[in-house]
């Protein structure tokens, strides 16, 4: 197959698909994973796909596609997701238990708390945040075991969903694929939903990390309602009609500021 006509094959998967990853191409087309990457080349330089970690995404991919792999998720908000997770770290004083999803956005967090801080006790089913929080060995963290989705890179399913039920953190931090501030957060991963319900009840306090992508849009499930919501954090402010949603229902809200400026509060 000539050089064109890969990327013609390229493009019409991404059309389709809206991602894919570098090594998933190479087999669909019989090439290695680096003549993916040249052939790539003139498709991000046109403006028609954006890059990511191990991957590429179609340029201005609908935000109605059902979730996508992780890894082709990490480049996408990224700047926005470090600043949410920088503003959701101000949360974590003293020495509180903690849960983190598998979200993208709670691996950012997971990174800060490696780096920046000591001696907690931290519950995930994220195979990627028990990495991060690894580094270093200055926390004790607790992997909830299950059924291991390649997708999510967690661990989902009845064994992981017992395992929450038998555990009480002082905050969870969970992300979301929508989140309707009258309605509640909504998830397209069927595996994922059950188990961020578990941790709701089970938590004292439960931080949404929304970008504001987020809002406005509905998914395949409905998962959390407002009411189980204790702070969003997010990196811009809200409409006012949500805001005044998220004040009914009891819900405070966090604003990251950019990463050179300050944070904000939301009321």
């Amino acid at each position: 197959m000539t050089p064109s006509a890969r990327r013609q094959f390229i493009s019409d998967h991404l059309e389709q698909a809206g991602a894919g990853t570098y090594d998933g191409l190479a087999a669909a087309l019989g090439v290695s994973a680096m003549t993916i990457r040249r052939d790539l080349e003139g498709l991000v330089a046109a403006g028609r796909a954006i890059r990511t970690v191990g991957g590429v995404q179609r340029a201005a991919a609908p935000s109605y596609l059902l979730e996508t792999a992780l890894h082709a998720r990490l480049g996408v908000q990224r700047e926005a997701k470090r600043a949410i997770a920088r503003r959701a770290l101000e949360l974590v004083t003293g020495r509180p238990t903690l849960f983190l999803d598998g979200s993208t956005t709670c691996l950012e967090l997971a990174r800060l708390l490696a780096r920046e801080r000591q001696g907690l006790t931290i519950v995930t089913n994220s195979a990627l945040v028990c990495l991060e929080l690894g580094r270093g060995g200055g926390h004790a963290v607790t992997g909830l075991g299950g059924r291991y989705d390649p997708d999510s890179l967690s661990f989902v399913g009845a064994p992981a969903e017992d395992a929450a039920a038998a555990l009480f953190v002082d905050l969870a931090f969970v992300s979301t694929k929508g989140f309707l501030p009258t309605k509640g957060t909504f998830e397209s991963a069927l595996p994922n939903f059950r188990l961020k319900q578990i941790i709701a009840r089970q938590c004292g306090k439960l931080v949404l990390l929304a970008d504001h992508t987020k809002f406005g849009q509905r998914a395949l499930s409905k998962v959390l309602d407002p009411a189980q919501i204790h702070t969003v954090v997010t990196d811009q402010r809200p409409r006012r009609p949500d805001l005044a949603a998220l004040a009914k229902a009891g819900c405070a809200v966090l604003v990251a500021a950019p990463a050179a400026g300050k944070a904000s509060h939301a009321t």
